[in-house]
């Protein structure tokens, strides 16, 4: 898959004001700090699309980006639209309680209410062993039967044997209570590591729904 385009559409405080559910969407969110818009940006191959910050926690509404993508070549080319939606972190850093739980909610609802909602992509940071704040996450999905994979992110800020092994523990500690194992990833923004593959993710799962 080749990702053509990539044009910001609306920041949403809350789930009801998100665009029309006219196209396949897949959601990524991540505890603060963990690389979300510097992937995205790799993702789309547009440094400037998903705004970073030095600051965790600055990704505060729904922000939705209208994606066009292609496969196939020559006369079996066929071109498709989708949606990618950046969404708040989760563990929030230096925030009221007040908001914090706001954040909650409106991730909650979305999570729980929008219609299509394809895939969510959890992102973990690699470079640490399990935390649990994100198994805790995990287990929400779960509750809410809301489809997800993992992206394991900036897997060249450590050594590979590091990466394997914390890898390996945050799934070894998932099978605690899950009796089937999500698909993961394992990336980086800097040297674009696992972008076919989560792409070519993205369009096997846009097939079946198309």
């Amino acid at each position: 898959m080749k990702i053509n385009k990539a044009t910001y559409i609306i920041s949403s405080p809350e789930f009801e004001k998100c665009p029309l559910p006219d196209k396949s969407e897949f959601a990524f969110i991540g505890r603060s700090n963990v690389g979300k818009s510097s992937l995205i940006n790799m993702l789309c191959n547009n440094d400037k699309l998903a705004k970073t910050s030095a600051s965790p926690g600055k990704t505060q509404l729904i922000n939705h980006f209208e994606i066009t993508s292609s496969r196939g070549e020559g006369a079996h080319t066929s071109t498709f639209k989708w949606f990618l939606v950046d969404l708040p972190g989760y563990g929030f850093a230096q925030v009221s309680q007040r908001s914090r739980r706001r954040w909650e909610q409106m991730i909650e609802n979305y999570l729980r209410k929008r219609e299509n909602l394809t895939m969510v992509f959890v992102l973990i940071d690699a470079r640490h062993s399990p935390q649990k704040i994100d198994i805790a996450f995990l287990e929400n999905l779960k509750t809410w039967k809301t489809p997800f994979c993992l992206i394991f992110t900036k897997s060249d800020k450590e050594n590979q044997r590091t990466v394997n092994k914390n890898v390996k523990d945050f799934l070894n500690e998932m099978k605690k209570t899950w009796q089937f194992l999500p698909q993961h990833f394992i990336t980086s923004a800097v040297k674009k590591g696992g972008r076919e593959k989560v792409l070519t993710f993205i369009d096997e799962v846009n097939q079946q729904v198309e």
